[in-house]
């Protein structure tokens, strides 16, 4: 694979309050330049959300209310986010989910393309017994030892794991389009259009 045709692209992750719709509490975003995860240039916030957060979403990320309580709202950080993934492809992990949260967000923000791990993963290693993060990190192995000490489900280590499983699957694959080709799911942006049926004008 030669990482240096890639384009512009970050792995995001995003944690909410629990509510429905979900405000967020936390983004980050990691760059990949040249096959590594560029930590120098990652852009990570936490968010005071309008909603207080739910018992159940401080057990599974681990973030409290009286965390967020000194953390910018999100009207006060929307243009840092929205600046660093402009003119950007962004890959995430079950990418429905961080995508539509991010959109809704940011309605103005349109990403080129939409990489999903987990699509990638199911075509990369179709004997697996499951496709979780955790499932993927115990079965592909990859080195986390640079990886933000907060620890699963946070946004910022699970963005660095989510990246170390994308350069290590990418190794299967010869070139970006072929990548893309299983990696982007149909409904969302940068999916290769269909073939067109030649008998078809």
């Amino acid at each position: 694979m030669n990482f240096s045709a890639w384009p512009k692209l970050l792995v995001v992750d995003v944690e909410g309050n629990g509510g429905n719709p979900p405000d967020l509490v936390e983004v980050a975003a990691l760059p990949i330049r040249d096959g590594q995860a560029d930590k120098r240039t990652a852009g990570a916030w936490l968010i005071r959300p309008p909603r207080s957060v739910t018992p159940h979403a401080t057990r599974v990320h681990g973030l409290r209310n009286e965390d967020l309580a000194g953390a910018p709202t999100w009207d006060k950080i929307a243009d840092q986010v929205h600046g660093l993934m402009r003119d950007a492809w962004i890959c995430a992990h079950h990418a429905h989910v961080d995508y539509r949260v991010l959109k809704a967000h940011l309605p103005k923000w349109e990403p080129d393309g939409v990489i999903d791990t987990l699509r990638l993963a199911k075509a990369t290693y179709p004997d697996a017994s499951s496709y979780g993060l955790d499932a993927l990190i115990t079965h592909v192995k990859p080195d986390l030892s640079e990886a933000p000490a907060v620890g699963r489900h946070r946004a910022t280590y699970d963005a660095y794991a989510t990246a170390q499983l994308l350069i290590a699957m990418a190794a299967h694959y010869e070139t970006w389009d072929q990548l893309v080709a299983v990696a982007v799911p149909p409904s969302l942006p940068g999916a290769p259009e269909p073939d067109k049926d030649p008998t078809l004008w």
